[in-house]
This record gives structure tokens, sequence and C-alpha cells, in this order.
């Protein structure tokens, strides 16, 4: 069964019928002031929960939600509406919410990096204090790190590295998705099965002014509440008991509850640790059934069963009792899981592009049976989509990526500059195209793994490169075949491709406005991370070991991870896939089990276990209360109503804090 077909019956074959309408621009006064709600209100809790429970996602849906359904009501009392294409521009810019913030939320992890623990442990921090460096973060002593300010002097340069390299980072995505788009969808015909989703559900709330549709808002309201209650115990107590005592009150731990050491005896080594964000409920009412439970097993006997055997077998080698469920992870990862995980992902992609020629043979011998007078696959896009002439297309890509090659160049000299060529000219163009085939065929990206990291090894240990630099350096080194589908869904629901352009032109300043300025003050109120910000306490550290632990491998006589990744483990992942792949295939399972399974081995349960609870309640409880119908109608609703709940919890902690923080440091 195709990917296709699989979805098809998930979700049934209505959900998939296109908008019949002519093109129309979404971009214009409403769009804008969304832009400005989703900037100066939604950007600031974004980041505020990505710092406090990782929650970035739920400020991302929230936004969405939040906006639409204030602009909806402001223009029922004008007696206007929003369109379907201005609903998709504001859900496009919101969607955008999340890496908007992140290039400025790498500041921050940039300054806790460069006087971390890790870094000094592993003798980087060295390089990175160099003064021709200084374009990365500011050494551990200087004014900025001292007084907490990111609109210190010395972080101009860094701001100047993020700006230019977003700005030339957005025109070259754009423009080469433009270009996949147009050769995978109007010239191949590929069918994009998961383009629908996306565009039914802005159809839907573009549908939602009827009276008939007015259980979207009974729905929304109901789990928004549930939202907001959990929002409270999970963001606002710790939150306001951290701004009015030392140490905040957590009555449920974030991001999980750790079990690992009371379970050490029985399961030496596991990974025993259970989520505590209900969020993944709603996801898993939301995901694929199938997928859900592929992620679940594999995580769960990765865990609890395989990680106990590897380290009866002596594999787990580096493990010993009394670590933590992170401290665990790192030891196991470095033991065996990051090699296996190589080894998984060159046979993902290795059958991905298996798959993609395979399927471009058989869409040729269909082109070839086609009748003389059928014209589809033409070159000529439709009329009124707002297409533009593909020479300008590339040469923006052209462009872009050799100014990009001129940046990283100019950042690191002493690292070979073909090989940024080599990225950005070569290996981008023809990795995103396979991923855009594999995208519009299945749903799903190819990624061939570890390619930066092998690149920048490899150029260490026979071009003679040495140093950490270029881990950070904005290399042209992307896979952009997801615009293509980003594309499509501009096409589905009839909004001009112009109106994404003006869009992206508008929001560009403003969000680098707006983040910098957020981001500047969250530090300044408090050190990051801290017992104010849980999320980030608990997991950068983590983060840190595995940037060092790739780190070390540029520096002369100090590449550790050459010791760490061994071929044997690299071949164990490979052919384990290569097996519950023919396995599936065998029992004719559902490809999407396939994903899930390989997606979940050697992962951290937490999430999944809750995810696989939401999955069964769905399935077993809602889906046969409701039907299948109109079940998937209200998941996605449900799903977003609760993201929408947790983000206003996280809006009245980021207020609590601004106002609390601001009034405990004046000096009066």
């Amino acid at each position: 069964m195709s990917i296709q077909a699989e979805i098809e019956k998930e979700y049934g074959k209505e959900f998939f019928k296109p908008v019949d309408e002519p093109y129309q621009d979404g971009f214009g006064l409403k769009a804008i002031l969304g832009g400005l709600f989703l900037g100066f209100i939604m950007l600031p809790g974004a980041i505020y929960l990505s710092l406090v429970a990782g929650q970035e996602g739920a400020m991302q849906t929230a936004g969405r939600w939040v906006t639409i359904i204030l602009f909806t009501e402001v223009a029922r009392r004008s007696f206007t509406r929003l369109t379907r294409q201005e609903t998709l521009v504001i859900f496009m810019l919101a969607g955008g919410l999340v890496a908007a913030q992140g290039g400025f939320w790498d500041l921050l992890w940039k300054r806790y990096l460069v006087q971390s623990y890790e870094v000094e442990n592993f003798g980087i921090l060295d390089e990175l204090v160099k003064p021709e460096n200084r374009w990365i973060a500011p050494p551990p002593g200087s004014p900025s790190m001292v007084k907490r300010s990111l609109l210190h002097r010395d972080w101009w340069l860094p701001i100047f590295v993020i700006a230019v390299g977003q700005l030339l980072g957005r025109i070259n995505s754009f423009s080469l998705g433009y270009a996949l788009f147009r050769l995978t969808s109007d010239i191949e015909r590929l069918p994009f099965p998961m383009a629908p989703i996306a565009a039914q559900g802005v159809t839907a709330l573009a549908e939602s002014y009827e009276k008939e549709e007015s259980w979207r808002w009974r729905a929304f309201s109901f789990t928004c509440a549930i939202g907001i209650l959990f929002g409270f115990v999970y963001i606002v107590v710790p939150t306001v008991t951290g701004g009015i005592m030392n140490e905040p009150i957590q009555l449920l731990p974030i991001p999980f509850i750790d079990l690992s050491q009371r379970v050490q005896r029985v399961l030496p080594a596991a990974l025993a640790c259970v989520g505590t964000n209900l969020g993944a409920v709603f996801h898993g009412f939301v995901l694929p059934f199938t997928m859900v439970c592929g992620v679940f097993a594999a995580s769960i006997i990765s865990s609890f069963f395989l990680n106990p055997v590897l380290y009866k077998m002596n594999i787990l080698h580096t493990w010993s009792p009394g670590m933590e469920t992170i401290t665990t992870s790192m030891s196991n990862g470095l033991d065996f899981w990051l090699s296996f995980s190589i080894g998984k992902s060159v046979m993902v992609a290795v059958l991905g592009l298996v798959l993609a020629f395979k399927n471009l043979a058989l869409s040729r011998r269909a082109s070839s049976l086609k009748p003389a007078e059928d014209t589809s696959g033409g070159f000529d896009p439709p009329v009124g989509r707002g297409d533009f002439a593909m020479w300008k297309a590339l040469s923006a890509w052209l462009i872009s990526t050799l100014l990009l090659v001129l940046l990283c160049h100019w950042l690191v000299p002493t690292f070979p500059w073909w090989i940024f060529a080599v990225y950005g000219l070569l290996w981008t163009p023809m990795n995103s195209y396979v991923s855009a085939r594999m995208i519009g065929l299945t749903g799903h990206p190819i990624g061939f793994p570890m390619i930066r990291e092998a690149s920048f090894i490899l150029s260490a240990k026979f071009l003679n490169y040495s140093g950490v630099a270029v881990w950070f350096a904005p290399i042209p080194l992307s896979d952009f075949g997801g615009y293509s589908q980003f594309f499509k869904e501009l096409d589905l629901t009839r909004t001009k491709l112009t109106s994404i352009i003006k869009a992206q032109i508008f929001t560009y300043p403003m969000i680098l406005f707006c983040s910098i300025l957020f981001c500047a003050f969250l530090w300044k109120m408090d050190a990051i991370p801290s017992a104010s910000y849980p999320y980030v306490a608990k997991m950068w550290p983590l983060d840190s070991y595995h940037f060092c632990l790739w780190a070390t491998g540029t520096q002369t006589g100090n590449s550790l991870i050459l010791d760490v990744i061994r071929f044997k483990h690299i071949l164990a992942g490979f052919s384990v896939s290569m097996l519950i792949y023919g396995v599936c295939m065998g029992l004719r399972a559902p490809t999407l089990l396939f994903y899930g399974i390989i997606g979940g081995l050697g992962a951290m349960p937490h999430d999944h276990i809750i995810a696989f609870a939401g999955a069964l309640l769905g399935r077993y409880v809602f889906l046969k209360r409701f039907g299948q119908t109109n079940w998937r109608k209200y998941a996605p609703v449900a799903a977003a109503g609760f993201t929408c709940g947790l983000g206003l919890a996280g809006m009245i902690s980021v207020g609590f804090t601004l106002i609390s923080k601001s009034v405990i440091q004046l000096p009066y």
C-alpha cells in the first residue's frame, strides 16, 4: 500500500478534495497586523517557553490560532472576514515564528557553550576564544558576559553574521525551493500526499464563519481550557514561585520523570523516563496511528530491553550505576547508539534513493503511454498563480549561494573554500531534488546522514584543517526539498506565490529586531540556564556534550569522535534497518510503521509513551464515539486548542516574569 493510500485510509478520501477557485493574494493589512501581533506578543512567549519547557511548538500553534481567532472576531464586528488565502499567510507567518527565533536563540546557546564545563573539559575553549573567532561569541570574561548584556558591542559581530546568514539563507531556500516545486509538481505531477492535510486545515479555518461549523469553536474552547489548566500547573506555578523564591516549585518535573536510577538494578543502562507534557497526548490524536505505534514500540524495546542486553555484552561499557537518564543517554550514545543511528540513517537514505529512481522510471513509463493530446505535465504554470521566470529563481539561488560561500570563507579562511562551494552548488541542489521527489511521492523526505560532520572530520584528517570555528559557520549545506510541499500547499489553497514573498520581506526586519530584543531581556533578567529555566538547565548540558564530541574531530591529535564511531556498529544499524524493512514488506505492514520503528530505535521514550497513550485513546475511544470522519476533523482542532491554552499560560508567565523581574531589579 502506498503512503497516499495509507493516508486516505486514515483520514478519508473526502479530506483531500482540492479547492476550486481563482488564485488570490493573501498579503495585505490583515497579514501585516497579524505579523506585528506575532512578533511583539507571541514571539517573547515562544522564546520563554523554549527556555522553561521546550515548548516552542506550542507557541507556534498557539500563535496561529490566537491570531486567527482575534482577527476573525475583529473582522466579524467589522462586517468582513479572513479569506482562505489571508488565513494561510498568517499560518505561514506563525509557522516561521520558531525558525525566526532560532537564529538569535543561537546567541544564547553560544553564550552558554563558551562558558560550559563540557567545552573546557574537551579542550575546545582555547579555540573558541581566539581573536579571529570573536564572530562566534565573546570570551567568558568579557563585559558582555559579566553584565549579561546581549546588546553590548562585543555581540555586534555575531549578530551581524547571523543576520546576514539568515537573509541569504531565506533567499537561497525560497528560490531553489520554488524551482523544485515547479519541477516536481508542475512537470512531473507528483501527488504530494501530505500537502492536502495542511491545506484542508487552513480551509477548515476559513470556513469557520458558517453556522454549521460552530462545533470547531466548541472543541477548540474546551481543549483550550484544558491547556490553560495544565499550563497553570506545568508552567505558571514554577514561574511564579521562581520569581518570589530561590528555587521554583515544580508540581510536575520538566520535561520528564526520571526513573533510571530506580530501575538500574534490574535494568542496567536503561533509559527509564516518562514525559510530563500532556501535549504529547494530543499529538497522538493527530499523527497516523501506525507511525505512533512504531515509534513507541521501538523506543521502549531499545530503552528497556536492548540497553540492558548491550550492557551485559559489555558494549555499553561507559555506563555505571548511579547515572541519571541524561548521563545514561550520553554514555549509551558514546558506546553504541551514535554509530547505530548513522547506520540506520544511511539505510533510510539508500532506500529513499532507490525508491526515488524506481518511481521516476515508473512515472516516465506512464508518461510515455499518455495520448498525444494529453498536455499534462507542461512547463507553463497555471494562470494567475503569481509565478515568475525560472531563470530569476535560479539566478537568485546562485548569487545567494556564492555569497554564502564567500561569507564562510571570510569567517573560516583556513578551511578549504572549495568544500563550501561543493556544498552549495552541487550537493544541496542534488540532495534537495531527491528529497523533494520523495516528499512528492511518499510524503517523507530523504536524508543523507552526517554529510556535514564527515566532511569536516575528513578535512581535518586529509586536508590539514585544525579548529572548531567551521562548526559555527553558516555553510550552504541544506535540504530544501520540504519547500516543494510548502509551495504545493499554496497551490492547493489557491494562494498567489507572491503573497509569501511579500510576507517574508515584511517579517524579516521585524523578527530581527524583536528576537534580539526579547532574548536580551530574558537573559538580563536571569542567568540562562538556571533554575528559572528548567528545560535548558537539564537539556543543554547534553547538547553541549554532543557538540563537543563532534567538534573534537577537527582538532589535531584530539579526534575523540573518530574513536567513538565504530564501523561494526554502523553496519549493525544498516543491517537491522534492512531486516526491519524486509519484515514489514513481507508482512505487508504499513510503510508508516517502518518509518516509526526506525525513528524510535535508540530514542528516549518519555514523549513517545504519552503520545502512544493519546493514540490509543483517540483510536479506541473517541473514534468510536464520534466516527472516523468526524474524529479526523475534531482531532486537529482539539490539539490546536490545547497548545493554544498552553501558550496562553506561557504568556501569563512571561507577563509575570517581566513585571516581577523589572520591579525586583529596581535599586529602590
